[in-house]
């Protein structure tokens, strides 16, 4: 673990100059100042990350992480576990809600399934992964990020993977199961019962070891979110911008801000779903969404539907005239 927690000492911070000047740029562009709103701070964000300006969104990578997880024998989903294998084999057949946002915002789409033969451990029983799967899937994530992107947005696939989140988050940020276990793929009453008692089971079998973000994300996570985390951390050291999707990313990613203050500070919460805990998870990380659209399918949907506003933002930025170019007077002339 020494080796993750001091790369996350060394995170590049965003490039002062190149906000500067996407700054000075919005107000020269022929519109009253701030009147594009939020679109006029999200291109400044861009290129803070970027390390230019002015910023560009011409590679924007989807990775889609899937994993398998022994709690599901607890009656946490809606949905046998074999569902993971077999939306993978969706996506890559091109037949998922993913591929068609993907398609549609310009993105490239990658999936990337972690040991799906293997489910990890049930978490009340045992920690989830030992430490060298856990820096296997760090690995993997990490793995799909080139230095040359643009813009990364992460997102998942995993039955049984909103009861780990939840798990985690309690971990992290304090509460009970029943404060952080939502509906997921659709649960009962019974099956929310049979989550929030799963959560609460993995809080006391782990204990003390959970005050450790990294030990945290081993005991009571999953391949899946691990890799997460791992490409999160890889993208802030190549200083490449990137969008979570729903709960279950968040949750994956508020490991590096717990282990370290300022780690998300490249990330952008591309929407809130409508699981019920993401809102609250939101609040603990001081991340506004982009968007609320009821969304709650996970597969990175929301973070690729927010990169329309992304291209919004970059569209403006960079193709409006300013007030000299267009020949309009300005506000003080």
């Amino acid at each position: 673990m020494r080796d993750i927690i001091e790369r996350l000492k060394r995170l590049p911070g965003p490039d002062t100059a190149a906000a500067t000047a996407a700054a000075e740029r919005q107000a020269q562009l022929t519109k009253p100042p701030h009147s594009l709103g939020r679109l006029e701070s999200l291109a400044a964000w861009l290129a803070a990350w970027q390390g230019r300006h002015p910023p560009r969104l011409e590679r924007v990578r989807i990775a889609v992480f899937a994993g398998n997880h022994g709690v599901v024998a607890r009656g946490v989903s809606a949905y046998p576990a074999e569902v993971t294998a077999q939306m993978v084999a969706n996506f890559r057949a091109g037949g998922a809600a993913i591929n068609q946002l993907a398609r549609a915002m310009g993105a490239e789409l990658v999936v990337v399934p972690l040991a799906l033969e293997r489910p990890t451990a049930d978490f009340t029983q045992a920690p989830a992964i030992s430490e060298a799967e856990l820096h296997e899937a760090l690995d993997a994530g990490a793995a799909t990020v080139d230095a040359g992107l643009d813009l990364l947005c992460v997102g998942e696939m995993g039955i049984g993977n909103t009861t780990v989140a939840a798990a985690l988050a309690a971990a992290l940020f304090g509460g009970k199961g029943a404060d952080w276990a939502g509906r997921g793929t659709g649960v009962d009453d019974a099956g929310l019962v049979r989550k929030a008692a799963a959560v609460d089971a993995a809080l006391a079998k782990h204990g003390a070891a959970l005050a450790d973000p990294l030990e945290a994300l081993r005991c009571v996570g999953g391949r899946e979110l691990a890799a997460i985390a791992g490409a999160v951390l890889r993208a802030r050291e190549q200083r490449i911008p990137v969008v979570l999707d729903g709960f279950v990313a968040t949750a994956a990613a508020a490991v590096l801000g717990k282990a370290q203050a300022k780690a998300l500070d490249h990330c952008l919460a591309g929407h809130r779903s409508a699981e019920a805990a993401h809102a609250r998870l939101l609040d603990q990380l001081a991340l506004k969404p982009l968007l609320d659209l009821g969304m709650r399918l996970g597969e990175g949907s929301g973070a690729a539907v927010a990169v329309g506003i992304l291209r919004a933002a970059v569209a403006t930025h960079t193709g409006m005239a300013t007030f000299a170019e267009a020949g309009v007077s300005d506000k003080d002339k």
